[in-house]
């Protein structure tokens, strides 16, 4: 009799265990979605904002109360973005920094992730400590001193001087050492058994088992550059080697500067933005594989 008692009440007990278990369980669930909701809001609202602002026509920007819905739709704003200043020559500029400095930073970064990880040098440790030191300096501490020395080489107004000072892959070295961390000690071994040098093992073993990692390395530098304003405004006074960003400023200050024609400067940044969101949709799955990848090891 006892034991068919406690045999009840150990039961009794788990369903209980099981039953708070599942709410528990259903609670993190609406809390993750609200989250989620709330962080979509945040991220949606702007981006609708700046959408309808590109269709809208200057008396409806600057109508009190707010206007949500455009009364007339102004597709005008996109001609002007594109005609006003030589748009098509920033959108150039921009894809040559870009392309250069994520190439540049792509090599480098794999190099020297590959050195820190496979191979046996003198003051190794301190090198990598050093890059994480680079990694806790914002690079607006830099300013000064990359511009007096850009200057003195002659390179203002020109798209060394802006590539140059931007070639910095403390960010995706740290990112590439810790996912080739994370790559099968066996897998590596069994290719050095097998004669591999250092070129065979990274082109043959390492890089093809760090697909993801390399993609999410790529996109966040691309994405980066792409935005990068603070340098390339400080570099470029002459409009021939102007980014997108810098250009979106002088958008807004063309006409009245005292009365800026939000709608043109919203299309602008609409078709600013376009073709670096075209390549993350496109490549964000393998960039969040790439960017969790190293977290487990194994």
């Amino acid at each position: 009799m006892r034991n068919h008692v406690a045999t009840h009440a150990g039961r009794h007990g788990n369903s209980v265990e099981s039953l708070s278990y599942r709410r528990g369980q259903r609670a993190v669930t609406v809390l993750g979605y609200a989250a989620m909701v709330c962080v979509l809001i945040i991220v949606g609202v702007p981006l609708f904002w700046i959408f309808i602002t590109s269709f809208k026509a200057r008396p409806d920007i600057y109508t009190q109360p707010a206007v949500y819905w455009p009364h007339s739709w102004h597709p005008e704003n996109y001609a002007d973005a594109t005609t006003t200043l030589p748009f098509w020559t920033f959108l150039r500029n921009s894809l040559i920094i870009t392309g250069i400095i994520a190439l540049v930073k792509f090599v480098l970064g794999v190099f020297s992730a590959y050195g820190l990880v496979f191979l046996r040098f003198p003051g190794k440790t301190l090198v990598f400590l050093v890059i994480i030191a680079a990694l806790m300096v914002p690079n607006q501490i830099t300013v000064i001193s990359n511009y007096a020395l850009i200057a003195q080489l002659g390179w203002r107004n020109t798209f060394q001087g802006i590539i140059v000072p931007l070639c910095g892959v403390a960010f995706g070295t740290f990112l590439m050492r810790n996912h080739f961390l994370s790559l099968p000690s066996e897998v590596i071994e069994a290719a050095r058994m097998d004669g591999a040098n250092w070129w065979r093992l990274l082109t043959r073993v390492v890089l093809p088992m760090s697909g993801p990692t390399m993609v999410a390395f790529a996109v966040v530098t691309m994405v980066n550059e792409w935005n990068e304003y603070l340098w390339p405004f400080l570099m470029a006074d002459d409009t021939r080697v102007a980014t997108l960003p810098v250009g979106l400023t002088l958008l807004q200050n063309t006409e009245n500067p005292s009365v800026t024609n939000w709608g043109p400067v919203m299309a602008g940044t609409l078709l600013t933005m376009l073709p670096i969101l075209i390549v993350f949709l496109l490549l964000q799955r393998h960039m969040i594989k790439g960017l969790t990848s190293g977290a487990v090891k194994g």
